[in-house]
This record gives C-alpha cells, structure tokens and sequence, in this order.
C-alpha cells in the first residue's frame, strides 16, 4: 500500500513585536505565493510575534513540516521554535538562510546589478547588511560566510559584512572607495530593514544598489516550495 506523507507546511518567522500585524499579512501573502507552486499542499504562515499565529496555523494544518523563514540557525530556530515543534511532534527544517539555492541565487541578483551599471566585480566591493547579535555567533557568523563566498564566486574587489546589533557595524562597513553593492541579509522587510539598514548607508554616503530583503525577491517563494517538496517523501 502506498504510504500517505503530509503535505502542508507552516512558514514561521520572529515577526514585530511592536507592530505585528504588517508582518503577520506578509508571512500569509508569502504563504500564498509557496502554495502556488505546491498544487495539492496547505500552506500558511505565521510569526511568533504575533499571539496565537503559530498555534492557529498549525491548528488549521495536517502535522504541517514547519519551515523557518530565518536567515541563521540561533536562539529562535534553536530553541524557541524548535520547542514548539518538539512539544507538538511537528518536525522542523533548516531555516531559508541555509538553503543551498541561496548562493547562486543571489550570484544572479549581483550579475545583473553588475551588469546594468557596466561594473566589474574586481572593481567593485560587496557590503552584506545583517542584524547580528548580542548573544549568538550564528547571525554574524551567516553574513559573514554568506560574503565570503559570494567573494569566491564572483570576485569582488573586497566583502564585508556590516551588523545592526554588533560590530562592526553596518555604517563602518559600508563606508567604501570604491563603487558598492550592497546585500541585505535580512528575511523580513520589518523595523531593521526600514529604519536601521537606510539610516547606517546614509550615515556612510553610500550610494550604490542596495537589494531588498528575501521576502521581497520573486525567486523566494519557489525556493522554499522546492525545498519542502524535497522534504516529503514519494509515495511508493
């Protein structure tokens, strides 16, 4: 007999504590877009910012994978997500910043930026904005290897990543003589992306692109539809 697999999935993210509702309709719009491209799956989304999203979603699913809309493994894929899975039986992924899709995926975003200006990666230097933190490694640890291989790839003259709760901070490391682009490391276009990462490069002078957080790529929600349809296993 052929063995039945769940096929519903809750995107979760941190949210706004201060403002949750904004980022609540963005995790179920991005939701909406994931199940597009997963025909006969339920998806929703829901922030732990938000009281009671993240039990109501997973009422309203069928033992759904849960999926961290993260950029680093920490505190709240680890621990505080990962306790509410682990209570509920619900198995949890790695979160989207570790998608190996992520890399080429954004090599892509900076050719074409490149490209629309006439610059040459040697000539020209990748600043990758994070949050960073007070109490973990991993979200400094992430830009920063996010940067360095991007370098690899691609050859930039130099890549640094710049953090908005540690150092060195976003406005020192987007200071540049030469031309830049700058990466934004962020999942959710939510207080940090708003306030924080254009107050920093203004505070720098800096001038050159500056790509949007991951919620706002088109290529977004197919990644993550791609990688939760890999989690469940064929039927035989």
């Amino acid at each position: 007999m052929p063995q039945d697999h769940p096929r519903s999935a809750l995107i979760v993210a941190h949210g706004s504590p201060s403002d949750p509702d904004p980022q609540e309709a963005a995790l179920q719009a991005l939701a909406q877009a994931v199940a597009a491209h997963l025909p006969g799956w339920q998806v929703r989304g829901a922030t732990l910012a938000a009281e009671g999203a993240f039990d109501a979603g997973v009422a309203a699913l069928e033992a759904p994978l849960i999926y961290p809309f993260f950029m680093a493994r920490g505190y709240f894929t680890g621990r505080v997500l990962a306790g509410k899975a682990e209570a509920l039986g619900l198995r949890q992924m790695e979160p989207f910043g570790t998608e190996p899709a992520l890399i080429p995926l954004a090599e892509t975003a900076l050719a074409e930026q490149l490209a629309a200006r006439g610059w040459h990666a040697a000539e020209t230097d990748l600043v990758v904005a994070a949050h960073g933190s007070a109490v973990s490694r991993t979200s400094a640890d992430s830009a920063r290897d996010f940067a360095a291989a991007l370098q690899g790839r691609m050859g930039f003259a130099a890549a640094r990543s710049g953090y908005v709760e540690e150092e060195p901070f976003l406005k020192d490391a987007a200071r540049s003589s030469r031309q830049a682009i700058c990466l934004c490391h962020f999942a959710l276009n939510a207080g940090h992306m708003i306030d924080d990462v254009p107050e920093a490069l203004a505070e720098a002078a800096f001038d050159g692109p500056v790509l949007p957080a991951f919620i706002d790529w088109p290529q977004t929600p197919q990644l993550i539809a791609e990688s939760l349809r890999r989690a469940v296993p064929v039927a035989a």
